[in-house]
């Protein structure tokens, strides 16, 4: 069987979407009038070019509206359930066992999006170094890949197994 990935596809859990959804949702609606009675009121202080609340709030203002581009990108981009896989194979979903070069300790998380934060698990993105080095290995393989210091660094894929929660 020839197994498909799509690496553009952020797969997310029902509950991962759910979540992002009522934050846009939020966000969309009642957090961008709350920002704007708050712009206003600190507007009517007077002075815009000394009022440190305005400058605030405009700041705050400013990551609100980057945080629902953010979302809606990966509300656009993704998949609700999960990612077709073949145990032994790595990939996202999957539950990764690893060993570093040189050491003996395993190490064992979940490749998954970031916003598969309740996870009790470390998740390491598809998309770090890490994670792109190993997608697509089979157990008993190994893959190499640069760290952000610029040092490269290998690991042996160990298992590789769908996430089953935890």
């Amino acid at each position: 069987m020839t197994e498909t990935r799509d690496d553009t596809v952020t797969w997310l859990t029902q509950e991962a979407y759910d979540r992002l959804k009522a934050e846009l949702d939020y966000l969309t609606g009642q957090g961008r009038i709350d920002i704007a009675k708050k712009i206003e009121a600190a507007r009517e202080e007077g002075d815009l070019s000394e009022n440190g609340g305005y400058h605030a709030a405009k700041e705050e203002q400013g990551k609100q509206e980057a945080r629902i581009r953010q979302i809606t990108h990966i509300l656009t981009h993704s998949r609700v359930g999960e990612p077709p896989r073949t145990d032994g194979i790595v990939g996202p979903g999957m539950t990764v066992t690893v060993r570093f070069e040189g050491e003996d300790a395993e190490e064992t998380f979940l490749l998954a999006s970031r916003e598969e934060t309740g996870a009790p698990i470390n998740v390491y993105s598809p998309r770090s170094p890490l994670g792109s080095a190993i997608t697509g290995k089979k157990v008993g393989e190994t893959a190499s890949y640069t760290l952000p210091n610029g040092r490269s660094s290998t690991v042996e894929i160990i298992d590789a197994v769908p996430y089953a929660g935890m």
